[in-house]
């Protein structure tokens, strides 16, 4: 399950940037090529949030497509699959561009507990 990986390396950099906040919602940007599933990569990152200030956080994750030109015909398409050949032409002289992102996009934190008990004093 290659979705524990990329989730190890997404949940480090979330709760870096959260900085001992707990995160309550991570956003990535995968590209197909990853081949990532989503219920997997949800599975993932719920094993490894487990014990962090990210535990019971939610995965939403963004597929993207690859770029195709074909090299033959010049016929250009975004996938959401990894293609063997044109589907204009047949040919399997494909060019590739992108599909391979992994990318954190936003980490969601939860209220600052001190400041809304703090807000909640002064206003009773």
């Amino acid at each position: 399950m290659h979705e524990l990986g990329m989730c190890e390396g997404i949940l480090d950099t979330a709760l870096r940037r959260a900085a001992g906040r707990p995160v309550t919602r991570v956003r990535v940007r995968v590209g197909v090529l990853h081949r990532a599933v989503g219920p997997a990569m949800e599975q993932a990152f719920e094993l490894v949030a487990a014990g962090t200030e990210a535990e019971g956080a939610e995965l939403d994750m963004v597929t993207l497509p690859v770029r195709v030109t074909c090299r033959a015909c010049g016929a250009e398409r975004d996938s959401d699959e990894l293609l063997i050949a044109c589907p204009a032409c047949g040919s399997g002289e494909l060019d590739q561009a992108g599909g391979d992102e992994l990318l954190l996009e936003s980490i969601e934190l939860a209220p600052d507990a001190e400041r809304s008990a703090h807000v909640s004093r002064d206003s009773g």
